[in-house]
């Protein structure tokens, strides 16, 4: 099971104090320290629509012009989320057959039992 997420995100440390309070074992990746692969993004999509995977309510999503917001929601420029992945909602919980987005107690309590 892999987290990420940014370490100073609420949500972030919500899903984290969650899992440790769980005892479930988990890996954290920092996503603005240790970067993200094309090949990671891909697979959520697999998983979770775009619309999902961006944090529209992001400062960061907010400094795109129009065209990297098309662009992106059209799904023909993933790199930008590689290159700024503060316009992902976290956190991203990964399983061996879910991916997560958000912090949603309910969801992660799914899991846990």
């Amino acid at each position: 099971m892999i987290l990420y997420g940014i370490p100073n995100c609420d949500s972030v440390r919500k899903a984290r104090k969650f899992l440790d309070n769980q005892q479930i074992n988990y890996h954290f990746h920092d996503f603005k320290k240790d970067g993200l692969s094309l090949e990671t993004i891909q697979n959520w999509l697999q998983h979770q629509p775009i619309e999902v995977l961006v944090n529209k309510r992001s400062t960061s999503w907010k400094q795109l012009n129009e065209d990297q917001k098309d662009n992106l929601m059209n799904q023909s420029d993933f790199s930008l989320l590689c290159e700024m992945p503060t316009l992902i909602k976290r956190p991203v919980l990964q399983t061996d057959d879910h991916i997560l987005v958000g912090f949603k107690l309910d969801e992660y309590q799914a899991l846990a039992s």
